[in-house]
């Protein structure tokens, strides 16, 4: 509870000592506001079949526009936080260029706007001097390379022939990961995982996690992609490792910015940037293993 809470139970319980105080609600185990965590969900997940089921590369729209929203939100929170200035134009810009220039050229494309990206990032800050040049430069290089060119990846799952089944692939077994984490921690989480990182995390729901990725990798390599069951064992395997990984890393950079979330924009999940967590690096993964394991048509 907080002191401005302390003090107003205070001054209500002075005005009226005769009220017995008001019981103390339960905190949910869910940890978060389900019904419009579900919404919210359903409206995200409604906008990328719809992107993918007309033109497919509207996808990219969607993947550019998140994380834009995205960059403004960590930006934001390194600045509020800890007075560190990202250099959030030349990062936006720079971020556009690397997602859309993935989609023609490939690793190229995206490696040479984030290279160019980090050139205009050091001679932004220029002109603020030496104190807490390194600081400003670290972490705008840092936000390209988290956001957008983590991003970009998921950008080149769209262009080839099976580029619709590569984007599902990728998409449903992150989401199969965090529903069957969720579900499974929910119901039978006792042992932390990383207490001092993120305390509801648990063995049990990283089981669950993993139990769901397997099995949904396992039937969208079969399915949706004219793979291998093993290599969607693979797949799914390695996808929650990096979702959960993903998880973590957000949860040590909030901890170390001493904020419960990145923002406000969604109702029942915080800022964006906490539902990207898990895709940006299991976007990399993604195509890599997809690349190595699907013929391009």
């Amino acid at each position: 509870m907080t002191k401005v809470s302390e003090h107003q139970e205070e001054r209500e319980d002075a005005a009226d000592p005769g009220r017995p105080p008001e019981p103390a609600k339960k905190p949910s185990r869910a940890g978060r506001d389900l019904r419009a965590a579900i919404a919210v969900g359903v409206a995200l997940g409604a906008a990328i079949l719809v992107s993918l089921f007309t033109v497919r590369y509207l996808f990219i729209g969607v993947i550019a526009a998140a994380i834009a929203v995205g960059t403004v939100e960590l930006a934001t929170a390194f600045r509020k936080a800890a007075n560190i200035k990202v250099a959030l134009v030349p990062v936006l810009v720079g971020g556009q260029a690397m997602i859309w220039l993935a989609w023609p050229f490939g690793r190229e494309g995206a490696v040479t706007a984030f290279v160019l990206t980090v050139l205009v990032c050091l001679l932004w800050r220029l002109p603020g001097g030496a104190d807490g040049y390194l600081r400003d430069v670290g972490a705008s290089v840092f936000a390209a390379a988290y956001l957008p060119l983590f991003a970009a990846f998921a950008a080149m799952l769209v262009p080839p022939e099976d580029g619709v089944g590569r984007v599902l692939s990728f998409m449903i077994v992150v989401v199969a990961s965090d529903t069957g984490g969720y579900v499974a921690g929910v119901l039978r989480g006792k042992h932390p995982m990383a207490p001092t990182i993120s305390p509801k995390k648990t063995w049990e729901g990283f089981a669950g996690s993993l139990t769901a990725g397997i099995v949904a990798g396992a039937l969208c390599l079969q399915f949706l992609l004219d793979g291998m069951a093993w290599q969607g064992v693979l797949f799914g395997a390695a996808i929650v490792l990096t979702a959960t990984l993903g998880d973590l890393m957000e949860s040590l950079i909030k901890r170390d910015l001493g904020i419960k979330d990145m923002g406000n924009t969604l109702p029942g999940h915080g800022g964006l940037m906490d539902r990207l967590d898990s895709l940006l690096p299991s976007a990399v993964v993604s195509w890599l293993l997809l690349s190595a394991f699907v013929a391009t048509g």
